[in-house]
């Protein structure tokens, strides 16, 4: 009944706008169509999928084996550097001066680094930096990204205008460019990158989302949401933002690669974490000197890296090839 009446209202919509015909007033709405509850409702079931995200997801990982295995590959990353004080056979402050530099031995599982430090040790405590990079400004920046994308694609004019072009100025310059500067500017140090990553890197998420607003804003629930008033709040976050998951849920897990990267690479040039606490990006740079001498303490760190991004990125593609409509037969 509440379909009928919904497609009752869009009919005569119709015919007012092609007849030219002014439709102030709630008169020409039939009885019943203006109840909140009953437009809720039936927006609700125009936008709800064939199967929920849960569901989506359970069934791409009975069909797709590499994505299973990239999200467990990434889930025992989190517990490994969740669980560091538990695992970890040393102390990873402790120092050897007699065995700097070493490859691995009994005591040391991937050697040690140039003070003596057991480097797996330091690569458990240092995966807890990289990640909590990689997971923390991500999800701030695609919380800034939604909100932005979404007043900016269903408002529009000069709001819309202002937002874009601010994330204009910052996608014309590479993130890692503006990380540094930030870095630089405010000095260095972790509490840095994550400000700088968190505000740099809004703007892509936040065009992604205004384009998937400005489609959904000419729906007919849309319209008829807001011919009878309506918040354009509880429109933007109840009835729009639900449709833009799938799409955040894959540009998430394609972001969190890309701050761990930019991470590794400040630490790398000596502008991220900051002795004597460490990440990977900084074991790289501290053992690179000594990659002849001591090869796989030098490349572990890298390595650990590499699988960890290439994890992020498998799983990604999979979502995408699942959760976006415009792929889908």
């Amino acid at each position: 009944m509440a379909f009928k009446k919904m497609n009752k209202t869009a009919d005569i919509l119709a015919d007012k706008i092609a007849a030219g015909f002014s439709m102030e007033g709630t008169d020409w709405i039939p009885e019943g169509a203006t109840e909140p509850a009953v437009i809720e409702e039936v927006a609700e079931a125009e936008i709800a999928p064939d199967e929920t995200l849960k569901e989506q997801l359970f069934s791409m990982f009975r069909h797709n084996k590499l994505a299973l295995v990239s999200a467990i590959i990434i889930i025992l990353y989190i517990l490994l550097t969740v669980f560091a004080p538990l695992i970890a056979p040393c102390d990873p402050f402790a120092q050897d001066l007699y065995n700097q530099a070493s490859n691995p031995t009994d005591g040391h599982l991937l050697g040690t680094d140039s003070l003596g430090r057991d480097v797996f040790t330091r690569m458990l405590y240092g995966g807890r930096v990289s990640l909590m990079i990689g997971l923390l400004p991500t999800t701030i920046s695609m919380i800034l990204g939604t909100v932005l994308g979404l007043i900016a694609g269903f408002i529009g004019g000069v709001v819309d205008s202002i937002i874009m072009r601010i994330a204009d100025v910052l996608m014309a310059f590479p993130s890692l460019l503006l990380a540094m500067l930030v870095s630089y500017t405010l000095g260095n140090g972790m509490l840095t990158i994550f400000i700088a990553l968190s505000f740099v890197g809004w703007a892509g998420t936040a065009r992604v989302v205004r384009s998937e607003v400005l489609s959904l804003r000419e729906k007919e629930y849309v319209e008829a949401a807001t011919s009878i008033g309506v918040k354009r709040s509880t429109i933007m976050f109840r009835h729009i933002l639900p449709n833009c998951v799938p799409t955040l849920v894959v540009l998430f897990t394609m972001n969190v690669p890309g701050n761990i990267l930019t991470e590794a690479s400040l630490s790398f040039l000596g502008i991220g974490a900051q002795p004597p606490s460490t990440s990977w990006g900084l074991l790289v740079f501290e053992m690179k000197k000594f990659l002849t001498q001591a090869p796989v303490p030098t490349l572990a760190p890298g390595i650990a890296i590499l699988i960890l991004v290439v994890a992020f990125n498998f799983l990604g593609d999979a979502l995408r090839d699942k959760l976006d409509p415009s792929l889908k037969d």
